[in-house]
């Protein structure tokens, strides 16, 4: 048996014990979180704006709003403009 600890062994406790969660299903979750916060800028960018076009957002509409998520994600991102938002997508 490995002894090892989870790296986030205290946070998968607490959700096990505040919540429905047994052990294996709080450790996906949190590997879930932990992914989604760490992707990179430029990979949030380009995945909200296919999300964005998907939907049939235009380029005038994307990335303004971008911009504004890009300001509340939890790992603060630099301050883009609306000109580097589109280098990030378009090259």
């Amino acid at each position: 048996m490995s002894t090892a600890r989870h790296p986030y062994e205290d946070l998968i406790t607490h959700l096990t014990r505040t919540s429905p969660l047994g052990p294996g299903e709080a450790a996906r979750v949190v590997a879930d979180v932990l992914s989604y916060f760490s992707e990179s800028t430029e990979e949030y960018v380009r995945r909200r704006h296919g999300e964005l076009k998907s939907k049939s957002f235009t380029n005038d509409e994307s990335f303004p709003r971008i911009a504004a998520e890009l300001r509340s994600r939890r790992v603060a991102a630099p301050e883009l403009s609306l000109r580097q938002l589109r280098r990030i997508v378009y090259g």
